[in-house]
């Protein structure tokens, strides 16, 4: 809600800008039909990306006979182009109306994993198109992204961000459990293909979802002077030279990467070592949304009773051992304990996602809104590319227990990073 002390030394166009301003009767953030669409477009597309997340891997094993180290190339290219074009993304975002963006970004991915079941019905379908695939809709997912996270707050306005980022990131928590389940229930009552092809549903219906919005997007502002380099290094110089966000960036990138680093070799685990069903490990991975939906849900609660700054730091410490239980997975009890462990570890991300986002958010003017989250996404999104990579790899030379070990330390110890910062004791934090 707006702050009565605000409020006053707001100017007319502040007022016009905010939807919360011009209309403060409004008690839920849901009153905002424009709100309503973005999170229908969001909930649905996740809810596929979630399918293909568990569909493409699992088609790569089973239909191509993908081995450990082409399954984490797989993985890599998927969010490969973070680290491509993560940050020249920020400065074209910024320059674009964002809403026409994503829904560009929509068709794009639509078409492409469209045309997954198509190959596979022909029996034309290989590992390079999968690879192709993955790799042109990671970039299209980096414009999605960098553009829906800087339009949200033009759609709510930043007295709404923690309560609508809670609820997005509750949505995807539920996609998490919703989807990778169906995923692998899916790939098992009609094929990976065919389950890749509901993915690209979801994409058609999310543009049709935003092709909704009304609210009017101001044009960004045309400077001739404009100097890509330059956007682009001060969007970076930002972030990176900013006492509170630097730290939540790069304990973002550790975390991410040791996460990484055991899902991508999970279904190697699973179905080839292990002998354990597609549907068990989407029941796994869908566990983990339970947890983000249960850490996005407290997370403005943990924010108030512990601090926005502190409570970043104690509920990593918190799940700091999680990691060993996952590299310890077997048959058994451990499979369980394992799956305990995964719930914790997506807690921490679930709260994670609502208390950094919003602070990315409110730390941030609005000229710079689409750099930084193009800079967040390139370091924690790219993390996940070196994760998969390098989880590959370790699998291929050391095995694919070394490569768990090795993120479940990587984890043990990135907590430290908001520790040694300014944000341990913060209560509250300053707003852009």
């Amino acid at each position: 809600m707006t702050s009565p002390s605000e409020t006053p030394s707001r100017t007319r166009a502040d007022a016009a800008a905010s939807p919360e301003t011009a209309a403060p009767a409004v008690r839920s953030v849901f009153a905002l039909k424009d709100f309503r669409y973005v999170f229908a477009a969001g909930a649905t597309s996740k809810f596929g990306t979630q399918i293909s997340y568990l569909a493409v891997p699992l088609l790569a094993v089973t239909e191509l006979d993908a081995s450990t180290g082409q399954v984490g190339a797989l993985a890599a290219l998927s969010t490969l182009a973070f680290l491509l074009i993560g940050l020249p993304a920020g400065a074209w975002v910024d320059r674009m109306r964002r809403r026409r963006l994503q829904i560009t970004a929509d068709v794009v991915r639509a078409v492409l994993f469209g045309s997954v079941p198509v190959a596979w019905w022909y029996d034309a379908l290989t590992l390079y198109q999968l690879y192709a695939v993955v790799l042109v809709g990671g970039v299209a997912t980096v414009f999605f992204d960098v553009a829906n996270q800087s339009f949200l707050p033009h759609v709510v306005g930043r007295e709404r961000l923690g309560e609508a980022n809670a609820r997005l990131m509750s949505a995807e928590a539920v996609n998490s459990v919703a989807g990778r389940g169906a995923g692998g229930y899916l790939v098992q009552l009609i094929t990976a293909p065919l389950a890749i092809g509901v993915n690209a549903a979801t994409y058609v219906v999310s543009a049709l979802c935003l092709l909704r919005v009304r609210r009017p997007e101001p044009a960004p502002k045309r400077q001739p002077d404009r100097h890509l380099g330059k956007e682009i290094l001060e969007g970076a110089r930002f972030v990176l030279g900013h006492p509170l966000l630097r730290p939540i960036a790069l304990e973002g990138a550790a975390t991410n990467l040791a996460v990484q680093m055991s899902l991508t070799l999970l279904p190697v685990l699973f179905v080839r070592e292990l002998r354990l069903s597609e549907g068990l490990l989407g029941a796994y991975l869908g566990l983990g949304g339970v947890g983000a939906f249960l850490g996005s849900l407290c997370a403005r609660a943990l924010g108030r009773r512990l601090g926005h700054g502190r409570s970043m730091w104690v509920i990593g410490l918190a799940v700091a051992p999680m990691g060993a239980l996952i590299a310890r997975l077997d048959r058994g009890p451990a499979l369980w304990i394992a799956a305990l462990a995964w719930l914790a570890i997506t807690f921490k991300i679930g709260s994670d996602n609502v208390i950094k986002v919003t602070a990315r958010q409110e730390l941030t003017p609005d000229h710079l809104l689409g750099r930084m989250n193009a800079t967040f996404r390139f370091l924690v999104t790219g993390a996940l590319a070196v994760g998969s990579l390098l989880a590959g790899l370790l699998a291929e030379l050391a095995g694919l227990r070394a490569a768990l070990w090795t993120g479940a330390g990587i984890m043990a110890v990135s907590w430290l990073l908001i520790f040694f910062s300014p944000l341990r004791s913060m209560r509250e934090l300053p707003k852009a």
